[in-house]
């Protein structure tokens, strides 16, 4: 039996297509229940600006229907990339590659009831996420040169949830993961040159830049991934007690041309006066014990790379018995993954990863504790070194795979296999909604209203950028592919500076010329109640909170 298995694996068919294997797993998880779930803000932020639309003509200040508050999400066969670069430079904080692409990529699907489809936008990160399975296979191959730890990754990769999670969504983390990818590995194959003291290639040199600019011009947060690997050869330099040695040369024009490739992106970055309103979210004051939550959060964070059970499951029990089985399962895991850890510390490889992780949650946390910016309080932005976990993981469940079984219960393999299957568990719980929830829920607040009103509705929030505006799309998009008028819907954008009085007065204003019967929904209504909305009867029943939406209902008859 061993002799055939050896054979087989032998076989120069045999690692293609089980990595093939890898890959159509992933995918397939990647684009099952795509659609399943709603939009969130970003999202629409992705698809508007993609288009080449903007929100800026959508009317404040006025009640709207639906079909008004939708009409940035209509494709116009006259929008080009340069509109995409020209909205996208004026109204976000983003660079435009991802952007770029998406356009040329959504006009490639049909409509949805005349608005851009949601499968074609999203399925453009699920294909980049499924494309970080050959990879992180290649760079598994490339780092350690070991097919059996190339091929765990591209197995952990396919199922992790961290991974399902960025890769259903229509935003840009899955092709930015894709550049983490390539600059690791000019940053491995640079590591060698230096400790052979051999000149670096100027073909890896200058693919290095490339990458490391599209990089950037993807996310600007790939430049933590930068400052990781620049720490890391800084380390390596002083190990060597040497700045000048051959391959230094190369490294500092690969330094000289990634920084301009970003320097030239700080103008626009600094200009941009939506920048400060948009990061609002992470840069919240902390008292007391709340200065602990970063830790707590990046914690849940690195363990979800892995595994993830329904804990947020609206049932109590099942909440209760995923706990349960998670923490059973961790402490099961950890062993192996320590053991693991010690074994392959001792190869330079490993040092250099653990180099990239290390370095790069110091910048994490001081960015958080020191400038007062939580990146803790995104997921997300996790993605700067996720390759490097997925990779550090792999080497250390293949110390398990290749230990014979002596006194163990459960052999190596037998291990790995268990803990991939939890991964797998993991996904599925992802796709399900789940874990890894969407931060709004617009199918649930909408169905709220149509048990509630059984008159016209009329929802009010405060607007200050386009998150706000998103926020309300998501209700109107709801509303418009569930094809049911009933109640009548109309939304009111009171905008709102520094004075949320103005917010109110605008309210009031507008409420004095709406004809009555009509409930009014106060939702994310951040500024005083107007006088008008007070005239009307309160909601005196208790009604389920729905994520992303807090509301007020007042009954105007």
């Amino acid at each position: 039996m061993s002799a055939n298995w050896h054979l087989i694996i032998n076989n120069r068919w045999f690692h293609p297509l089980l990595l093939l294997l890898w890959f159509l797993i992933g995918l397939c998880l990647r684009l099952t229940n795509l659609t399943a779930k709603p939009p969130w803000t970003d999202e629409f932020s992705t698809l508007v600006f993609s288009l080449g639309n903007s929100f800026l003509p959508v009317p404040l200040d006025q009640a709207i229907a639906p079909d008004i508050l939708l009409q940035p999400l209509q494709p116009q066969p006259s929008d080009t990339i340069q509109d995409v670069w020209m909205h996208l430079s004026h109204e976000t904080n983003h660079p435009p590659v991802y952007f770029m692409l998406a356009h040329w990529w959504m006009q490639l699907f049909p409509t949805q009831q005349g608005l851009v489809s949601l499968w074609g936008a999203r399925s453009l990160s699920a294909i980049f996420g499924a494309a970080s399975i050959p990879a992180i296979y290649g760079l598994g191959r490339l780092t350690f040169r070991s097919p059996l730890i190339a091929h765990i990754a591209a197995a952990i990769m396919a199922v992790s949830p961290y991974a399902i999670f960025l890769a259903q969504e229509a935003r840009h983390y899955t092709l930015a993961i894709l550049w983490v990818i390539a600059s690791m590995a000019c940053l491995i194959i640079t590591t060698r040159h230096i400790q052979n003291r051999t000149q670096l290639p100027i073909t890896t040199a200058l693919s290095w830049v490339v990458v490391n600019a599209l990089g950037i011009a993807t996310h600007y947060f790939f430049v933590l991934t930068l400052g990781s690997e620049a720490l890391v050869l800084i380390f390596l330099a002083w190990q060597q007690r040497t700045f000048l040695s051959p391959p230094w040369r190369r490294i500092y024009a690969v330094a000289v041309g990634t920084a301009v490739s970003g320097i030239v992106w700080l103008p626009i970055f600094l200009q941009n006066s939506y920048g400060d309103k948009l990061t609002n979210w992470i840069q919240q004051p902390r008292q007391g014990f709340e200065w602990l939550n970063p830790l707590f959060q990046a914690f849940a964070a690195w363990v979800t790379m892995l595994f993830l059970l329904p804990i947020e499951s609206p049932q109590l029990p099942i909440v209760l018995v995923s706990g349960l089985i998670m923490l059973i399962f961790f402490i099961w895991f950890l062993p192996i993954l320590i053991r693991g850890i010690k074994i392959q510390l001792q190869q330079p490889e490993t040092q250099i990863l653990w180099g990239i992780i290390l370095a790069a949650i110091a910048l994490f946390f001081v960015f958080t504790y020191f400038l007062g910016i939580d990146l803790t309080r995104g997921a997300r932005y996790n993605f700067v070194y996720f390759p490097s976990v997925i990779l550090v993981l792999s080497a250390s469940l293949a110390v398990r795979w290749q230990t014979p079984q002596n006194n163990h219960r459960i052999t190596g393999k037998q291990a790995v296999a268990i803990i991939w299957l939890m991964g797998f568990c993991s996904a599925v719980t992802v796709i399900c909604n789940l874990g890894y929830q969407k931060y709004y829920r617009p199918d649930l607040f909408l169905q709220l209203i149509r048990e509630t009103s059984q008159v016209p509705a009329v929802i009010a929030t405060t607007q200050i950028t386009h998150v706000q505006i998103g926020e309300m799309m998501g209700i109107a998009r709801e509303w418009k592919m569930q094809n049911t008028p009933s109640p009548s819907l109309q939304f009111i954008l009171a905008h709102q500076d520094q004075d949320p009085n103005t917010s109110t007065t605008t309210l009031n204003n507008i409420l004095k010329t709406l004809p009555r019967p009509f409930d009014l929904w106060l939702v994310n209504f951040h500024a005083p109640i107007a006088a008008e909305a007070k005239k009307c009867a309160t909601e005196t029943r208790s009604l389920p909170a729905v994520n992303g939406y807090e509301y007020k209902i007042y009954h105007c008859r």
